[in-house]
């Protein structure tokens, strides 16, 4: 049963299939951090918007990197392949490939900056996406997956990110500013 369940989430069905079933407790985490957040003093907006944008940002992320780094058929058996030439795998990628590796470090890119105020650049956040992606690249060439290593991959998730980025721009260039302390709770004894 166990190598049946195993062979099973380790495919791209059930990547998709566990995210989809992990969407309530998403929900549910935000509502709770969010709670405990205003119960303590944080203002309900600041409350709800650093609840958000940390489940999302593990919940738009995780699921695409467990994809990059599930192994091929052949993992272990042969080496790690590396493509260090720009653009040259990019001309060989379907579509469905070039949308998923924007995909990866997109929830990053838009999600970071709103939550924390030093990731509120774009050149930031394409440095945060770059080194993210550079490490799977790394993790998927050591750990010998049966993948290529590519450079065209690390510029498309890096590319993913700061597009996304432009996405909530809105919203994180007006609260760039630092991050209020946390409400500190006073203890009151009785006499």
């Amino acid at each position: 049963m166990l190598g049946k369940w195993q062979d099973w989430i380790g495919t791209f069905t059930g990547v998709v299939a566990s995210t989809v079933v992990m969407l309530p407790v998403a929900l549910l985490a935000v509502w709770a951090l969010a709670r405990h957040r205003w119960l303590i003093g944080y203002p309900r907006a600041q409350a709800w918007r650093w609840s958000v944008s940390e489940v999302g940002l593990v919940y738009g992320t995780v699921p695409f990197v467990w994809m990059t780094l599930m192994p091929g058929s052949r993992a272990g058996l042969v080496p790690g392949r590396v493509s260090l030439v720009p653009l040259q795998d990019l001309l060989v990628m379907g579509a469905a490939q070039i949308i998923g590796n924007l995909l990866v470090f997109a929830a990053l890119g838009f999600f970071a900056p709103l939550r924390f105020a030093a990731l509120a650049s774009l050149p930031r956040v394409l440095a945060l996406a770059a080194g993210c992606s550079v490490l799977i690249e790394a993790g998927q060439y050591v750990l010998r997956l049966d993948r290529v290593s590519s450079v065209d991959d690390v510029l498309l998730n890096a590319a993913g990110a700061v597009l996304a980025a432009l996405a909530s721009r809105r919203w994180w260039r007006a609260k760039a500013g630092p991050s209020p302390e946390r409400p500190r709770l006073t203890l009151v004894r009785g006499r």
